[in-house]
């Protein structure tokens, strides 16, 4: 039912800009947050930014000032724009969304995009 597909990611030189977007299929009912993820080569997956459904967001450190995520919630859809752009943020960039089950306990369960590639150019 949840199926997220990301896109936007690309080649791009250090220093520049790009924007990525990931549209959820699944219905907004019971749905927590959405997300980006990263994982580099050899590296574990980070979460990159998050946006609730009252907005609120959270960044990892190393993105704070240059990255933004965003939502549009009527068409169930974040984005995310990055700027700045350097070698470190090459990556794998994942969408993820959280929803609560719908048995009435309220666990929290992920789903995932496959994810877009960045590549940055040195």
């Amino acid at each position: 039912q949840v199926q997220l597909v990301e896109s936007g990611g690309g080649l791009v030189q250090a220093g520049g800009s790009l924007r990525l977007s990931c549209s959820n299929s699944g219905s907004a009912f019971r749905l927590n947050s959405m997300g980006w993820y990263r994982q580099g080569p050899g590296k574990e997956r980070e979460l990159v930014a998050s946006i609730t459904t009252g907005g609120t967001t959270n960044y990892a450190d190393s993105v704070k000032g240059r990255f933004t995520i965003s939502r549009d919630n009527a068409k169930n859809t974040i984005y995310l724009q990055m700027s700045s752009l350097n070698p470190e943020d090459a990556a794998v960039y994942f969408c993820n969304a959280r929803y609560y089950s719908s048995d009435g306990f309220r666990r929290l369960l992920d789903y995932w995009g496959q994810g877009t590639q960045v590549t940055v150019a040195s």
